[in-house]
């Protein structure tokens, strides 16, 4: 069996860092957890990448865009209609500053 490349030590260091209060079993079984992702990675880093190009992102560069406007114009009354109070054509609220 491979050697844990984390300690419940660390757990410990983490979950104090968290501000977690953890049992004895979450800790192991966070450490078990984190053991298998490590392990995950070491696996991920055999793959001969070298005729991989670097990339920033996999997928579309960028955020796809439309055309900014308004399709919903604010109807004055409309919105008003349910507020508990209103004035001038303005919300009106309690004063909370004195």
């Amino acid at each position: 069996m491979a050697e844990n490349k984390i300690t419940l030590e660390m757990v410990k260091h983490v979950a104090r860092l968290a501000h977690l209060e953890l049992s004895d079993v979450e800790q192991e079984r966070l450490r078990a957890d984190m053991d298998q992702m490590l392990a995950y990675v070491d696996k991920l880093n055999e793959l001969d990448t070298s005729n991989v190009p670097p990339t920033a992102q996999v997928g579309e560069a960028g955020t796809p865009m439309r055309p900014d406007g308004v399709t919903n114009p604010p109807a004055q009354e409309a919105m008003l209609a349910n507020a508990p109070a209103a004035e001038r054509g303005y919300f009106k609220v309690p004063k909370i500053i004195e």
